[in-house]
């Protein structure tokens, strides 16, 4: 059994978490985010880590940085002292939205530590950066994966310990994805964990200088249709933005979400991108600058999401109407 000090913040850090506990390991520390107001009242809500951690009595630490020269130097003066008198043998790291500076690193590499080992979603190093798995949907990657690695200064830079891939398909959604990779990252960390316990060594690869790309963070403004583009590509889009931020666009004013989408047939190269081609059981059929784009589920403000043809019908959209 190790001692780990665990560092994340969202529901994919507090998959990984749960794992690290159901497999044994002591979780003497956890550094998550400080509760940031959420929902319609924008009252402070615990992040789902910290969620987990008060609920197995683990002691939670939240500052706001752990940079000593920054704007919360007093703070991470006073975080990165506690973390030095902690008594572990590990620090697990997985989207913890802090950026971690050379002090954390000298820490858990004392004593014969293991160092911080990171829980990427994916296969290193392509997509290094904050938003991995909408990047690869978007992209149209066949295949992604977890990559555990050894943390270092960079950008996901670090030595990659252990990989493994994972197949996206043509259905696969942002919240589809991380859902299946979260578990597997779950898997992949305990095992890690497993192989120090034995060796007190893990072996780890230099990444390879080619084939680095940049997943950068999603912006709202990414979100909404452009209807001249290729149906293949908002097919990619509306799929890599479910759940966050939602594809979405104007229609009279009124702006709506895409949560469901699927290509379709029925466009001719004379169509104006955004026109209904036809409402029926399969969806609303919009042309786009090459191709259809059958929407299936759509959501306006205030509601929930819903059949697109029914709401369509509900809406009195007729063919040959536009989407914004």
């Amino acid at each position: 059994m190790l001692k780990v000090v665990f560092a994340g913040t969202p529901e994919f850090a507090k998959t990984a978490l749960d794992a690290i506990l159901h497999a044994g390991h002591q979780v003497v520390a956890v550094f998550t985010q400080p509760d940031r107001p959420a929902g319609r009242g924008m009252n402070l809500q615990a992040s789902p880590v910290k969620t987990l951690a008060l609920t197995h009595q683990i002691p939670v630490y939240q500052p706001h940085s752990l940079k000593i020269n920054g704007a919360y130097a007093e703070e991470a003066q006073a975080a990165l002292k506690v973390l030095d008198q902690i008594d572990f043998d590990v620090m697990v790291v997985a989207a913890y939205g802090l950026i971690l500076p050379q002090e954390v690193f000298d820490i858990a590499e004392r004593d014969g530590r293991a160092g911080c080992l990171n829980i990427h979603a994916s296969l290193l190093p392509r997509w290094r950066g904050a938003a991995p798995i909408h990047r690869a949907i978007e992209a149209g990657d066949s295949v992604t994966g977890i990559s555990i690695m050894q943390m270092d200064l960079g950008l996901d830079t670090g030595a990659v310990i252990s990989m493994k891939e994972l197949a996206i398909t043509d259905q696969e959604t942002t919240a589809t994805l991380h859902d299946q990779l979260a578990i597997l990252g779950g898997q992949m960390i305990v095992q890690a964990l497993s192989d120090f316990e034995k060796n007190r060594h893990l072996p780890s690869q230099a990444q390879d200088s080619s084939g680095v790309t940049y997943a950068q963070k999603i912006l709202k403004d990414e979100a909404r249709i452009d209807w001249s583009l290729p149906a293949l590509l908002l097919d990619r889009k509306i799929r890599a933005f479910n759940p966050f931020p939602g594809a979405s666009f104007e229609r009279e004013g009124i702006l709506f979400k895409a949560w469901g989408v699927s290509l379709g047939n029925m466009a001719s190269p004379s169509t104006q991108p955004g026109s209904i081609l036809a409402i029926d059981r399969q969806g609303v059929h919009v042309a786009t600058g090459a191709g259809s784009l059958v929407l299936t589920e759509l959501q306006k403000p205030g509601g929930k999401r819903t059949s697109a043809s029914q709401l369509a019908q509900n809406l009195s959209w007729v063919e040959g109407s536009l989407l914004g």
